[in-house]
């Protein structure tokens, strides 16, 4: 691998001429104008580019070596989080204490609908909610109450507000994907919203999201752009758009999201809060309707590691229903609380690592420092082809999310949104021989990351090249077509979508302008412990800040 990227070229297109531009691609012209525009953007040399022996099928992805008899992976982030941090966040842990000196979940519960009427029930909304019922979650919350009362709590969460994004089922809601269209009512929960449940976390209802995941921008045009705490004016990156705008604003410690190109990592760098994208399978997607196969994952976002560690915990693990979660080996947080990172070899290639703004470098070079003073070396490695890295990705998840929406199209394609039909349409003109090649080269690119990282332990990198674009208001509500800002929010993270290798964001402090930044931990299978303790590390030595649209619900 030698890392390569080439300048997209694809102008910035909103308003009349996006409309128009949609309307030619998917009239009878629509198959020479997607020639042009995926030739231009580089198809044409991935095309040839060979696969070598690889099979289109994903190469196994091995188990580590076994840490030896551990306690469950709860009751150690139980222990982690037994006490407060060094901040005033509303984290679990701070609930946690709320609760043990007298306060309850219930009241805790009502100051959060407060909060949500507040930055969300007016005409300058956050656009952060798509469906909630607060008479639920009072009971709900009401109920946990009791139990914390009686000293007989289901887990840490119990009593904790989470939200799920609207691409997981939750029993009684309709799982909309972020569309107008989909209104079918989940009969039962997800297999996430099963677990969070059952560990007594109250679930606040669903959070708003990039029109089916396609795009992560994060805007939608149905309910309403959702916008960045830090400043309201700017993305909050997507396609969990929302679930981490929920989390910044303070109106929960914890979120849902899923990433099938970045969708958890992306909103928590440009939102400054913790998101992990777990194995593919470690947490299962039973419950999860299907848009991306082969690179999508559904994961915990977090105000702190802490916080994200503890759902983590909850979640991970087997289902009956998801075959490939039940080939997993058992999760673990062994030696996670332990800050000496000596024999921790990080694997960073800096003309990768580089080619994002100034700041952003600068923060994740600071984080790099900050592994280095605990004890972690550095060891420079490859990077990858951005090109084939860009086109196995987009040919994958694009013919993916094609197919699954295809009943929809063929019904009614004007009832998707104007960057969705865009996106559409390219995945429907690729080829099924562009699909297996994709295939092909991720089997390659899988197990190339699995021989360059015996020489490391985790990739260092940033998370986006860049931190949150302002919002063209002019666009909205139908969005624009932005290749260039998608590009830079992508650069980062699709290896870890395509290899199924765990990835995690941290906050690595703030640009000029006081916008987050965030940087990138990609480690080998099943190493989530090891990811989540060196972001902690990172965590507590990185600047806190309180966003400027913020809810404080403890006393």
């Amino acid at each position: 691998m030698s890392y390569q990227r080439q300048d997209v070229k694809a102008p910035r297109v909103a308003g009349l001429a996006l409309k128009a531009f949609v309307r030619a691609i998917e009239s009878g012209v629509g198959p020479v104008l997607l020639d042009k525009l995926i030739s231009d953007s580089g198809i044409d040399q991935w095309r040839e580019l060979s696969a070598g022996d690889a099979p289109p099928i994903q190469h196994p992805l091995p188990h580590p070596r076994s840490p030896g008899a551990q306690p469950s992976a709860v009751e150690q982030a139980a222990r982690a989080i037994a006490t407060p941090g060094p901040t005033n966040q509303d984290t679990v842990a701070r609930y946690l204490e709320n609760f043990r000196s007298g306060s309850d979940p219930l009241s805790v519960v009502r100051k959060v609908h407060q909060e949500i009427d507040r930055l969300d029930g007016r005409d300058e909304r956050l656009g952060l909610f798509i469906a909630r019922k607060p008479d639920e979650v009072l009971a709900a919350a009401e109920a946990s109450a009791r139990r914390l009362k009686a000293g007989t709590p289901l887990s840490v969460l119990d009593g904790i507000p989470v939200v799920l994004k609207d691409e997981v089922d939750l029993e009684g809601f309709a799982t909309t994907l972020g569309t107008r269209w989909r209104k079918d009512v989940a009969a039962k929960d997800s297999t996430v919203a099963a677990r969070l449940k059952a560990a007594g976390a109250v679930i606040l209802g669903k959070a708003n999201m990039n029109e089916i995941g396609i795009n992560p921008i994060g805007l939608n045009p149905w309910h309403g752009a959702a916008r960045n705490p830090w400043n309201r004016g700017h993305i909050t990156g997507g396609s969990s758009s929302a679930s981490g705008a929920v989390v910044a604003a303070g109106l929960s410690p914890l979120a849902i999201g899923a990433d099938g190109g970045g969708s958890i990592r992306i909103p928590a760098a440009l939102c400054g809060i913790v998101g992990l994208k777990a194995t593919w399978g470690r947490i299962p997607e039973t419950g999860v309707p299907p848009l991306c196969w082969n690179v999508g994952h559904v994961g915990p976002m977090g105000l702190t590691v802490d916080d994200v560690a503890a759902m983590y915990a909850v979640l991970a693990g087997p289902d009956d229903h998801d075959l490939v979660s039940q080939l997993q080996p058992a999760p673990h947080l062994a030696d996670y609380e332990n800050g000496d990172l000596r024999g921790v070899r990080l694997g960073i290639c800096w003309p990768w690592f580089e080619d994002a703004s100034a700041d952003v470098v600068a923060r994740c070079r600071a984080a790099v420092k900050v592994l280095t003073d605990a004890g972690a070396t550095v060891v420079e490695i490859a990077g990858p082809d951005q090109n084939t890295v860009l086109w196995t990705h987009s040919t994958i998840i694009l013919s993916e999310m094609s197919e699954a929406m295809r009943p929809q199209i063929e019904k009614d394609v004007t009832q998707f949104g104007l960057d969705s039909r865009t996106n559409l349409a390219i995945g429907r003109h690729l080829r099924a021989t562009d699909y297996v090649h994709a295939l092909r080269h991720r089997h390659a690119m899988t197990r190339d990351w699995l021989k360059l990282m015996k020489s490391c332990d985790v990739v260092v990198t940033p998370t986006c090249a860049i931190t949150a674009p302002a919002i063209n208001e002019a666009s909205l509500p139908d969005g624009e077509s932005n290749l260039p800002v998608v590009d830079a929010l992508m650069r980062f993270v699709r290896v870890a979508n395509l290899t199924g290798f765990p990835a995690i964001s941290v906050n690595a402090g703030f640009d000029r302008d006081g916008l987050p930044v965030g940087v990138q931990l990609m480690g080998r299978p099943y190493e989530e412990h090891l990811l989540l303790r060196l972001a902690r590390v990172v965590e507590r030595h990185t600047e806190v800040r309180t966003p400027p649209e913020h809810a404080s619900v403890l006393k």
